[in-house]
């Protein structure tokens, strides 16, 4: 995650359209052009932002660490951010 005063979107802004689900606190925002998701607000820190490192300039995703991960149970990995909204940590 990244806090807002290390993000700074440099072109397209206007090509970018919000998508709201559930709880309307995640912010997905996708190109309206291409359909790609450069960045979210995501739900379990809305103030910061994650980011698709695919989107930007000079990172060899080849020099990148992989860590597999299972999105359907993120929300209880030990070291997941805690917002007070999920029930079972253990």
């Amino acid at each position: 995650m990244v806090p807002p005063e290390r993000f700074r979107l440099l072109a397209g802004a206007e090509n970018l359209e919000t998508y709201q689900f559930g709880t309307f606190t995640a912010r997905h925002l996708f190109c309206r052009n291409c359909g790609v998701a450069p960045f979210y607000r995501p739900r379990a820190d809305p103030a910061k932002y994650m980011i698709n490192v695919r989107c930007l300039d000079g990172v060899d995703l080849g020099t990148l660490r992989i860590e597999k991960f299972d999105g359907r149970s993120w929300e209880l990995k030990p070291d997941a951010p805690y917002t007070g909204i999920w029930k079972d940590r253990s």
